[in-house]
């Protein structure tokens, strides 16, 4: 599973706000996308990594699926 906790970290860090984000391009759905752990696609992850000044670890990290 894929987490975007470190993204909402990063940007508060570097003082980028959801309405930049908006702004440059990044959409309220792949927004929602991103507070669920949904899917995004790589092309929105260099988008944002362009955006906020940082690298994909900076913004999401893989989680281990727990075991059944």
């Amino acid at each position: 599973m894929i987490s975007y906790e470190p993204l909402w970290k990063t940007m508060k860090e570097k003082n980028v706000s959801q309405y930049r984000l908006l702004k440059s391009g990044i959409d309220t759905k792949t927004l929602d996308s991103l507070r669920k752990n949904k899917n995004i696609n790589t092309v929105t992850i260099e988008k944002l990594c362009n955006i906020i000044g940082c690298t994909p670890n900076d913004i999401l990290e893989f989680l281990p699926e727990e075991k059944k």
